[in-house]
């Protein structure tokens, strides 16, 4: 049954207060996208809204999407999809296992499809052997990326009620970074935006953030903060995530918003930014990401 998509998403900003950021007299917020959803959350619900609403407004009652065996996205996508009455298929990269993720997944509704790592490079010609003849079918990338999802993560900025000198994010497809700075593009601020990827050798993320962004911009890439590389961490990253969540509070995970955080007071120390400069972190979300990672703390 069809229910209806409500499009009205909305997350506070924190402050977040350490003696290093008082030490250099500069004031750090978390946009906390975490809390949006318990299980959509983050960037998921913002890259999933305008592509729930296309296959509503397209009559398509499918969704087929992309994601590794750990992945927040299609966890996302099977409880969007549960939630507004979509049938859902995910095509996950490598061998079968069974983990949180794919129980998780398969509990939403979700049906899984599973790939040799060969084959997954080919998304489009998976979606087309498996669904080509499937009318209601609708095709989402791997993470939401897509102008649809950068649109919806552009409203980040949108919902701002203050101006920062600096906005952060970590970034895997370079979706959610191109809907910012299409925000901040849009506001007409001058906020200086720092993407943080998560990879290593991430000077590649610059050409998929260009994809989505609607005229050229500049903005800084940080690609030194992968602690090894996707899904990877370091006992650096973890002890900086432990200490920062039992000093605020505040859950972060070491895929992507641990990275970036690290990043920030990283480059604090280093005296990257000027006295009372105001820096907005965006929290992705994807809290279930230390599900898979629980053995490295």
């Amino acid at each position: 049954m069809m229910k209806e998509i409500d499009l009205e998403i909305f997350s506070p900003v924190h402050e977040v207060r350490h003696p290093l950021l008082d030490e250099k007299g500069i004031y750090l917020y978390l946009k906390r996208d975490d809390l949006i959803h318990p299980v959509i959350s983050g960037n998921k619900w913002r890259k999933l809204k305008y592509l729930l609403k296309k296959a509503r407004e397209e009559k398509r009652s499918h969704l087929v999407t992309f994601g590794g065996a750990y992945s927040n996205h299609l966890i996302a996508t099977a409880a969007a999809a549960a939630q507004f009455g979509f049938k859902a298929t995910g095509i996950v990269r490598g061998e079968e296992v069974m983990n949180d993720h794919i129980f998780l997944c398969r509990l939403y509704g979700m049906e899984l499809i599973f790939v040799d790592r060969e084959s997954y490079r080919k998304k489009a010609a998976l979606f087309a052997h498996y669904f080509g003849d499937d009318a209601d079918a609708l095709f989402i990338d791997e993470g939401g990326a897509s102008p649809e999802g950068a649109l919806g993560c552009a409203e980040i900025v949108d919902e701002l009620m203050d101006n920062y000198h600096h906005i952060f994010c970590a970034c895997g497809t370079g979706t959610t970074a191109a809907g910012i700075i299409n925000g901040i593009n849009n506001n007409y601020l001058e906020t200086e935006f720092h993407a943080v990827p998560v990879f290593k050798n991430g000077g590649f993320m610059a050409n998929e953030i260009d994809k989505y962004v609607l005229k050229p911009s500049v903005y800084q890439l940080h690609t030194d903060y992968h602690f090894g590389g996707y899904a990877k961490a370091t006992r650096e990253l973890i002890s900086f995530i432990k200490q920062f969540v039992m000093a605020t509070g505040i859950l972060i995970e070491p895929v992507y918003t641990g990275k970036m955080l690290h990043a920030i007071f990283d480059l604090a120390a280093k005296n990257y930014f000027q006295p009372g400069n105001k820096i907005l972190a965006v929290h992705t979300g994807g809290l279930l990401g230390l599900l898979g990672m629980a053995d490295k703390f």
